[in-house]
């Protein structure tokens, strides 16, 4: 698919936010933002934990780390699965030694169809990854952050969760949520030093908004390309790099911020 020629800009030329040291834990690190999110942090000297339900994703992309000589380790997580999430977070704890940060990136799609004729399967399904896998991750987040000083946990929510997403109601429904979480965690934990923003990417050249698209007709596939002012998609460093800004005490004064990538389509 094509997003109009545009050449990819040299971020690795821009000032580098400082995360050294920093502890981070991503869930849905295998692939798309999430890898591309470790990856950089990692290489920026942060000390990562990965979780996925691929596991030859995730294990890929702590490889590529460890050759690079970064710190990226793999965990297997289902974020449905509240114990499972429990079991990551104790594993990032003990792996890490603490937590500064906790990316929240897990998620899926479904395909683009009126919101009537999508299954219960599908909208469940939806609501069971992208809603409820962040409230399982965020309240394991509070667990381990609030006794140890604090610390920051990033939810990576859509432009979908801030306006109208025709042909992905259960998507948005999901990612909506996920703002409401995150507003209202933002004022509630602020006394023990938590804070909680979201990124909001719109369409990011990422495997699932290529799985998603595969599934439309060349209309709307120009249609979703040219809904951006810049008449592009997003790029995965675009993300990550927005990410690592998030992740490093430059942002310590945000909380409870929809920080949107979307190339002006809210402007």
């Amino acid at each position: 698919m094509s997003t109009n020629g545009v050449e990819a800009s040299h971020l690795s030329d821009l000032p580098a936010s400082n995360v050294t040291g920093k502890r981070i834990l991503i869930t849905g690190g295998a692939s798309g933002i999430g890898a591309a999110s470790a990856l950089l942090l990692a290489s920026r000297g942060a000390k990562i934990v990965i979780g996925d339900m691929n596991e030859k994703g995730g294990d890929s992309i702590a490889k590529q780390a460890i050759e690079a000589k970064n710190s990226v380790t793999f965990r297997r997580v289902d974020v449905t699965d509240g114990d499972d999430v429990r079991a990551l977070f104790q594993f990032a704890m003990q792996e890490l030694g603490g937590l500064d940060v906790v990316i929240n990136n897990a998620g899926i799609d479904h395909k683009p169809a009126p919101m009537h004729e999508l299954s219960d399967e599908d909208f469940d399904r939806n609501i069971a990854v992208n809603l409820k896998g962040v409230w399982h991750c965020m309240r394991a987040a509070v667990a381990c952050m609030a006794p140890n000083g604090g610390g920051h946990v990033i939810n990576v929510a859509s432009i979908a969760g801030l306006r109208s997403a025709p042909l992905l109601s259960a998507y948005s429904a999901a990612k909506h949520g996920v703002m409401g979480l995150t507003k209202s965690a933002a004022h509630e934990y602020a006394r023990v030093n938590i804070r909680f923003n979201a990124v909001c990417p719109s369409f990011i050249d990422t495997p699932m908004v290529q799985n998603t698209m595969a599934k439309m007709d060349e209309r709307a596939q120009k249609a979703t390309i040219n809904a951006s002012p810049l008449r592009r998609l997003g790029r995965v460093e675009e993300v990550s790099g927005a990410i690592a800004w998030l992740a490093s005490d430059e942002s310590s004064f945000m909380n409870g911020h929809a920080f949107t990538l979307d190339g002006g389509m809210l402007a």
